[in-house]
């Protein structure tokens, strides 16, 4: 069966109740076993005072669990960030005394809209992101995969080790998979997949993978190790943006701004804007520090750090 995924965007070390503790960064991860069902768990360590670490949680998510503690300003950024990353499927917990009916118009019009409120209880919890896991459909092996990188380190007697969630088509064991960006390749010696070995991996797995061929010196989070050609790896490009309607005012030529795809989560220059007759609906040119990995018509997340008390200003589709 393949992974569940869930973004918990909660007070620090909320998952530990439901799941064991595995890499812990700046994001940390927990990881719950039933059977075939597996279920992992992202917590954003290093959120709110770093607005990467909460898209990483968010950005291969397939489900979030959200506990709110107070309605303030960080709860409405990390609303939006799980609105410009789509993820229409989670749960919430509402603690001290906030009520559904006076939560749900805050919510409205959200990704958020479509939760279910939950109660405090880690073994019901637990157990229902494990049905879920348990429903998810398997997808077509023979379909080549893609699988961005978020942690890399050598391992006396085994090599290079990358950790990572296959986000598109299917790895095997023995594939010559592409290094993006860049021209490396690298061949996958083995593939782990909580704990335990396997031939292949598909979409949505949690994994670890040995690699032959390249150091991890060579690496950086946000590579993709991929078997598919249609990928894209560009430091410049035209991009449509949409901003959310709480985004105070246009975006200039000249401003820093970060966009977010998979683990990638990277500085660009705006060196246009055709704003048109609707500022929130524009069309930018983006000169970026690296060079992006995506696949064609991908929707990314738009931050702009100096954003003040809200960071996350909308999303924009890849070319």
């Amino acid at each position: 069966m393949p992974n569940l995924t869930v973004a918990v965007i909660a007070p620090i070390d909320f998952a530990k109740e439901m799941a064991k503790k595995g890499t812990s960064t700046d994001i940390t991860l927990y990881d719950v076993k039933r059977g075939e069902d597996t279920v992992s768990f992202i917590e954003p360590t290093m959120y709110p005072e770093r607005l990467a670490p909460l898209f990483y949680a968010c950005s291969i998510a397939d489900s979030a669990l959200v506990v709110v503690e107070e309605v303030n300003a960080q709860f409405g950024e990390c609303v939006l960030m799980l609105d410009a990353l789509g993820i229409r499927n989670g749960r919430i917990i509402l603690k001290n005394f906030i009520s559904p009916e006076k939560f749900a118009p805050l919510i409205k019009g959200t990704v958020l809209e479509g939760y279910s409120y939950e109660q405090e209880d880690f073994v019901a919890l637990r157990e229902s992101f494990l049905d879920e896991a348990s429903g998810m459909t398997a997808n077509d092996p023979s379909v080549t995969g893609s699988v961005p990188i978020d942690h890399y380190f050598n391992v006396k007697g085994v090599g290079t080790v990358i950790l990572g969630h296959v986000v598109r088509g299917t790895i095997h064991k023995y594939d010559d998979l592409r290094v993006l960006p860049g021209k490396k390749t690298a061949l996958l010696r083995s593939i782990q997949k909580h704990d335990d070995e396997f031939d292949f991996a598909t979409v949505g797995d949690r994994v670890g993978l040995a690699l032959k061929g390249i150091d991890a010196e060579e690496l950086d989070r946000g590579f993709v190790l991929s078997s598919q050609d249609d990928l894209k790896c560009e430091s410049r490009m035209i991009v449509d943006a949409s901003l959310f309607k709480y985004w105070p005012s246009a975006l200039k030529e000249g401003m820093v701004v970060h966009v977010g795809h998979w683990m990638q989560f990277l500085p660009a220059r705006v060196a246009m804007v055709d704003n048109g007759s609707d500022w929130r609906r524009s069309r930018l040119e983006l000169v970026l520090e690296k060079e992006l990995v995506h696949p064609p018509g991908a929707r990314a997340a738009l931050c702009y750090l100096d954003g003040g008390k809200l960071r996350v200003a909308g999303t924009v589709v890849l070319p």
